[in-house]
C-alpha cells in the first residue's frame, strides 16, 4: 500500500513525518517554505492518519516511509518528523541510514527502551478511559490540551483537535470491525525490542525539544544528541510539543537553516 502523500517544489528531498495526533495537514507552513527554499517537498499520512486508511496485514511506519521513498524513485532525502514521525524517521535511519542525509525531530518520541514517565503514564490511562467510553471528542480536546503549548494560537488548536478527531474515528471503526466481523485489522507494526544500531549513522542530526513539553520527550531529544555521532540537541524555551505548528514560521526557518547546513561538505562554514 502507498501512503498518501503531497509533494511540490525541486530540488534535494525532503520528507515530512507528522505526529500521531495529527496528519500531513500539520505540516501546512513547512510545506510551502521548503519547497520555496529549492527542496522537493513531500509529505505523507501514516495509516490510520489522514487519508491513509489502517492496515490488514504487518507492517512497520518506516517500512511504509522507505516504500514511499521507493515509489517516488527517491534513493536518499532527508526527515522531518514530528513526535511519532521522529521516531519513525529514527528508525528508518536505523534501518537504512544511507538512504537519509539528514534527521531534523521535533520533540521525537522516545526510542522503545525508554521508561515512561508518571506524567505521560497519567495521559495514556486518562485518554484510554474516554476513548473506551466511546466519547473520541473528549479524547481529542484532551490531546491538545496536552500537546500544544502556550504560544499555539486558536486556528492550531482546531486544527489538531480536527486531525486527531479524524484519527480516532478512523482506528475507532477498524477496531470495531474486528470486534463484529473478525475482519483483519493492524493498527501498529512499530513494536521493537531493545535500541535500534545508529552505528552507520553519520549524516547530520537536528533534536528538538520544547521545555513546555512532558518530560519523556525533552529526555529523548537530549539522549538523541548522545546515540548519534553527528547529533545536536536543541531546547526552545517556549515551545510545547508541537513547536511546527505554535510558532510555525519560526520553525519553517529552522528547518530551512539545518537542512541547507547539512547539505554543506563536512568543514565548510555557514555564509
Amino acid at each position: 500500500m502507498t501512503l498518501s502523500y503531497d509533494e511540490a517544489g525541486e530540488g534535494a528531498p525532503v520528507l515530512l513525518l507528522h505526529s500521531s495526533v495529527c496528519d500531513r495537514r500539520m505540516w501546512d507552513a513547512q510545506f510551502q517554505a521548503l519547497a520555496a527554499a529549492g527542496h522537493r517537498v513531500v509529505r505523507c499520512d501514516l495509516r490510520g492518519h489522514g487519508a491513509t486508511p489502517v492496515s490488514d496485514r504487518p507492517y512497520t511506519d518506516a517500512g511504509d516511509v522507505l516504500g514511499l521513498m521507493d515509489a517516488l524513485c527517491i534513493e536518499q532525502a532527508a526527515l522531518v518528523g514530528s513526535s511519532f514521525g521522529g521516531r519513525v524517521a529514527l528508525l528508518a535511519a536505523a534501518h537504512s541510514p544511507r538512504r537519509v542525509t539528514a534527521l531534523a525531530l521535533l520533540c521525537a518520541a522516545p526510542l522503545p527502551d525508554q521508561e515512561e514517565s508518571a506524567e505521560l503514564a497519567a495521559f495514556d490511562a486518562r485518554e484510554d478511559t474516554l476513548l473506551e467510553a466511546g466519547d473520541l471528542a473528549a479524547a481529542a480536546a484532551l490531546n491538545v490540551a496536552t500537546w500544544l503549548g502556550p504560544d499555539a494560537d486558536e486556528a492550531a488548536r482546531n486544527a489538531v483537535y480536527g486531525m486527531q478527531l479524524h484519527a480516532f474515528e478512523v482506528q475507532t471503526a477498524a477496531e470495531k470491525a474486528v470486534s463484529a466481523e473478525g475482519a483483519p485489522y493492524v493498527l501498529s507494526g512499530n513494536r521493537v525490542a531493545g535500541l535500534p544500531d545508529f552505528s552507520a549513522f553519520e549524516s547530520p542530526c537536528l533534536a528538538v525539544s520544547g521545555a513546555h513539553d512532558l518530560p519523556d520527550f525533552r529526555r529523548a531529544a537530549a539522549r538523541v544528541a548522545g546515540l548519534l555521532r553527528n547529533a545536536r540537541h536543541l531546547e526552545l524555551p517556549w515551545a510545547g510539543h508541537l513547536p511546527g505548528m505554535e510558532r510555525p514560521a519560526e520553525i519553517s526557518a529552522l528547518l530551512t537553516g539545518f537542512l541547507a547546513g547539512a547539505g554543506r561538505p563536512a568543514g565548510a562554514s555557514a555564509a
